[in-house]
C-alpha cells in the first residue's frame, strides 16, 4: 500500500509500505511481530506504524464494542490488549478507511505508543518512529559563534558544530571550554529525540541569577549525530546567539 492524497476537505496524508521489521513487546512477551506494517504520516507530522491485524500474536487483541466516528479515516474501532496475565483495554485501533475509500486500511492496527515497547529489527526505539523525510545535517565551521546571556558575552567559539535538523532552527554545539563566563550546574532534566538520542541538561548561574535547562548535551549521540557528542548547546530562544557571515571578527 502506497498512497498520498489532498483535497479541500482532506489534510496532506502520506500512506507507505514499511520494509523494517516491526515488534510490539507488552511485559516480557511479544505480542506482534511484521514486515508488512505501513506507516501513515499526517500532515508532515510524527509517523504512525500500523501493524496487520494476521501479524499479532493468537489471543493479543480483542475486539471491544467501542468505536467512534473519525473524520480523517472513517470509523475507529478500538481492541484491547492481552499478553500473560496482563490486560489494556483500548489500547490499540483501527479505522475502516470508508473516509478515504481505502478500505484494506482496516486490515491494520495500531498501539497507544506508550503502551508497549515498540522494536525495529532489534533496536528498541522510543518518542516516535523517525520520519524517513526528516534528517539532520551536522558540519565544522570556523564561523565565530557568540552567546549572550542577559546581554552578556558568556561563550565564544570558532570550533562550533552546526546542527541543521528538518524544518527546525539551526543548533551551535561546541566545548564547555570555550565557556568564558557563568557556571553550568547539572540538572536532572531529560529529554529524548528519536534522529539524536537522550539529552542531558545543564542550568546556567550567571552573576547570581540561575536560568534553568537552557543548555543541553548528548552523552552518546546516535551515530549520524556522533560529532556533536560531548558538547554543549544553549537555547536560541532563550538566549541571543550571534553568528559571523564569515571569518571575520
Amino acid at each position: 500500500m502506497s498512497i498520498a492524497y489532498r483535497s479541500s476537505e482532506i489534510p496532506t496524508v502520506l500512506i507507505e509500505p514499511v520494509i523494517r521489521r516491526i515488534r510490539l513487546k507488552l511485559g516480557d512477551h511479544f505480542i506482534a511481530d511484521t514486515t508488512h506494517a505501513i506507516v501513515i504520516y499526517e500532515n508532515g507530522g510524527h509517523p504512525t506504524y500500523y501493524l496487520p491485524r494476521a501479524d499479532f500474536v493468537a489471543g493479543a487483541l480483542t475486539a471491544t464494542s467501542k468505536s467512534e466516528p473519525a473524520p480523517l479515516f472513517g470509523t475507529k474501532t478500538f481492541w484491547s490488549l492481552q499478553s500473560n496475565g496482563i490486560t489494556l483495554p483500548e489500547k490499540a485501533w483501527s479505522y475502516d478507511g470508508a473516509q478515504v475509500g481505502i478500505p484494506e486500511l482496516g486490515d491494520y492496527v495500531t498501539v497507544d505508543w506508550r503502551s508497549v515497547h515498540w522494536f525495529e529489527e532489534d533496536r528498541e526505539i522510543f518518542g516516535h518512529p523517525r520520519n524517513a523525510y526528516w534528517r539532520i545535517d551536522t558540519l565544522p565551521s570556523s564561523r565565530l559563534v557568540e552567546v549572550f546571556v542577559d546581554g552578556k558575552l558568556v561563550a565564544r567559539t570558532r570550533r562550533a558544530i552546526f546542527l541543521f535538523e528538518t524544518r527546525m532552527i539551526a543548533r551551535y554545539y561546541f566545548p564547555v571550554d570555550d565557556l568564558v563566563e557563568g557556571t553550568l550546574v547539572p540538572s536532572d532534566y531529560t529529554t529524548y529525540c528519536p534522529y539524536k538520542g537522550a539529552a542531558s541538561y545543564y542550568h546556567f548561574d550567571l552573576d547570581g541569577k540561575r536560568h534553568e535547562n537552557i543548555v543541553w548535551y548528548y552523552r552518546e549521540p546516535f551515530p549520524e549525530s556522533s560529532m556533536i557528542k560531548g558538547l554543549i548547546s544553549f537555547y536560541n530562544e532563550k538566549v541571543d546567539i550571534r553568528v559571523s557571515s564569515g571569518n571575520a571578527e
